[in-house]
């Protein structure tokens, strides 16, 4: 590439402005990829810049890859080709917020953060409780598909993103869904991109339906001797009439991790004491309502947790934030609790998930490998795996622990992905899981939206 050169980097600066340009080595250096970095940086100001940028990359042959928050750059393929690095931090603002509407339009860039804090003064929110969160953009939450707690009763980002907006590999701008609930426009292509890595166009705006904040929160936590009662609990909540707002399960070790150097550095508030045991499996429950609601749950919660056999229970009213941070939080307190952090991902039907655990305890255990797991209610289980060094027997024995996992999952009928391990690991392991039979269709799909292959080359399925 040959961006860095005087002639090109004055086209690139005719493009976003000459401020908006950056070819400095430690800002290349901080929108690193899996050791790949860009040849400049690019701070568009407008989807029209955006647009702009990305044709020009065309018509050199230049790849690019949109960020902001930089906080999950890492997830996927090592990328094929890094030269420009768009950053869309500039485009952070709330473009139409309807309170009564219960709809909000918001650019691409705009921190998470700073939108809950405008959607809190009308006593609304998103749920996008995801892990990174104090740094991570809304767009960037979208593109990666990281999920978070909430997951249980308000679904994923695919559940209420009405619509988007979006720049495809040619430069063209476009658009899908709406800004309204009722809104129909065709095929919901928005959908399309979440998860998607930036792979099939760089995401401008988005529109959301927004919530009400769940009023006088309140936390549920029942200890077991075993994944299987744990497992047992959370069958029997989804058999009641009970609708939790949070339902997690956590391995003894995460009582370890949350009270560790890199959990109190993403939050200070201690962790209440005698709330996760690290001989035991914890169930976590969130719930939320007036007082006859709370006061029913509570009830319930103990009844069932004592035929599932639960040791002992817990109900958090005060110091719940801290507790609940440290569950979000769960991703980046592994990461930086091993030198060699590898983290599997596993889908299942929520009727196999102590199979799953079960499988994913035993690989790691007959590898010698640490772990902590945290499963989701839904299916989603988060399976740790914290080697203490990162040398070449390390990565065999965690290439058979996940190999063994991804291939149990499969026969589960579930779908497994490796979203956080280390670079040099990457080429040996199966990141995006066992073989997809909808490949053909992923290729055709990236050909139509990306046709000369601009965007987040190689970062994504199979190397698209």
């Amino acid at each position: 590439m040959t961006a860095t050169g005087t002639t090109s980097h004055s086209r690139l600066a005719d493009l976003v402005g000459s401020p908006n340009v950056s070819i400095e080595t430690e800002q290349l250096a901080s929108f690193e990829i899996d050791g790949m970095r860009p040849a400049a940086v690019l701070r568009p100001e407008s989807k029209a810049h955006v647009a702009e940028i990305v044709k020009f990359a065309g018509s050199e042959k230049l790849s690019v890859i949109a960020s902001a928050g930089r906080t999950k750059l890492n997830i996927g393929l090592p990328p094929r080709r890094y030269d420009l690095a768009l950053d869309m931090s500039a485009l952070n603002k709330i473009i139409a917020y309807d309170p009564g509407d219960l709809t909000l339009s918001v650019e691409a860039g705009a921190p998470l953060l700073k939108v809950a804090k405008e959607l809190a003064q009308h006593g609304q929110f998103l749920p996008l409780a995801v892990p990174f969160l104090r740094q991570t953009s809304v767009g960037g939450i979208v593109a990666s598909g990281v999920d978070g707690p909430l997951r249980q009763f308000y679904g994923t980002a695919r559940d209420f993103l009405l619509g988007l907006e979006f720049v495809t590999g040619e430069g063209v701008s476009a658009k899908s869904g709406g800004r309204v609930v009722k809104n129909v426009t065709g095929y919901d292509i928005h959908k399309l991109m979440i998860g998607s890595l930036g792979t099939l166009g760089v995401i401008t705006s988005l529109n959301f339906k927004t919530f009400p904040l769940p009023i006088s929160p309140r936390g549920f936590v029942a200890h077991f001797r075993s994944a299987a009662q744990a497992c047992d609990l959370r069958n029997r909540i989804a058999k009641s009439s009970l609708t939790p707002i949070t339902l997690d399960i956590l391995s003894p070790r995460c009582a370890e991790l949350f009270v560790g150097d890199a959990a109190t550095r993403l939050e200070a508030a201690p962790l209440p004491p005698n709330i996760l045991s690290s001989t035991q499996w914890s169930v976590t429950v969130g719930y939320a309502g007036n007082e006859k609601v709370l006061a029913r749950y509570e009830t319930d919660l103990r009844r069932i947790a004592q035929d599932s056999g639960a040791t002992d229970v817990t109900v958090l009213a005060e110091n719940l934030n801290a507790a609940w941070t440290r569950k979000r939080e769960f991703i980046p307190i592994a990461l930086a609790s091993s030198p060699a952090a590898t983290i599997v991902k596993m889908t299942v039907l929520p009727a196999r998930m102590n199979e799953a655990l079960t499988v994913a305890q035993q690989a790691a255990e007959s590898n010698s490998l640490p772990w902590a797991a945290l499963a989701r209610g839904l299916g989603i289980v988060y399976f740790a795996l914290l080697p203490t060094a990162q040398d070449d027997e390390t990565r065999k024995r965690i290439e058979n622990a996940t190999n063994t996992m991804q291939d149990a999952c499969g026969r589960l009928g579930g779908q497994s992905s490796i979203p956080w391990c280390p670079t040099v690991w990457k080429t040996r392991l199966k990141i995006w899981g066992l073989e997809n039979p909808n490949f053909p269709q992923m290729q055709k799909i990236k050909t139509v939206f990306d046709p000369q292959g601009v965007l987040s080359p190689g970062r994504f399925v199979g190397g698209l």
